[in-house]
């Protein structure tokens, strides 16, 4: 990526907001607000430049990529107006997109992240999955097990049933991949390494490493 972009003010925006979440302080702070998410805003263009050609991203920008920094607080029992973190989903359509992407999010306190998979699939899309590894999981398991892939995010990062899901016998041979609620690929980033000079290409590098598990899951619904 082109620029290095310096985080350090993003990360201690967002430290002083966590502290201080409501409106006044957020309102008397809010230079400080336009000034930061302006530096995540150019982050996550120079992302989007990186990727533009080989992921179909066109002319897609970051304003429609980043999410708000309002929490919907209607059906909510915490009441704390703003979100801890900058986040974006890099992917066609930017945040309102069905496509599957790059999930990045700045976040003090060893917070920050980039992931991607289905944090949140249907139940159409987890049957789906379902069946497909009862088929053959050998393509999807030589993916996440790949050593590139196991030392970038790990084991995927989900939830799990904790029996087998209903059609399922719980002696399956694969009943760990089948008993999954959620198919996600998650790499965290410490404050120290999001102010490293080398953290674009970091990201960049974590990105790449997903692309097969994102390309795999986004062919078993197409």
């Amino acid at each position: 990526m082109a620029t290095s972009l310096h985080l350090e003010s993003s990360l201690h925006f967002l430290d002083e907001l966590n502290q201080n979440n409501n409106k006044v302080w957020f309102d008397a702070h809010r230079p400080a607000y336009e000034s930061t998410r302006k530096t995540f805003e150019q982050f996550i263009n120079d992302l989007i430049d990186e990727y533009r050609i080989s992921d179909r991203l066109q002319d897609l920008s970051a304003r429609e990529c980043i999410a708000r920094i309002y929490r919907d607080i209607r059906f909510s029992k915490n009441k704390s107006p703003y979100k801890k973190n900058y986040s974006a989903i890099v992917a066609p359509g930017g945040w309102r997109t069905d496509a599957l992407g790059y999930y990045v999010s700045i976040q003090p306190g060893g917070q920050s992240m980039v992931a991607g998979g289905l944090y949140s699939p249907t139940a159409e899309q987890l049957y789906r999955f379902r069946q497909v590894i009862d088929g053959d999981a050998a393509p999807f398991k030589k993916i996440t097990q790949a050593r590139e892939f196991v030392t970038t995010f790990g084991v995927i990062a989900a939830d799990r049933l904790k029996t087998a899901p209903k059609g399922f016998d719980r002696d399956h041979p694969e009943i760990s991949l089948l008993r999954l609620k959620q198919i996600t690929a998650l790499h965290s980033f410490t404050d120290a390494e999001v102010l490293a000079n080398d953290f674009e290409e970091r990201v960049v590098e974590v990105c790449q490493a997903m692309r097969p598990f994102l390309d795999y899951l986004a062919g078993i619904f197409h």
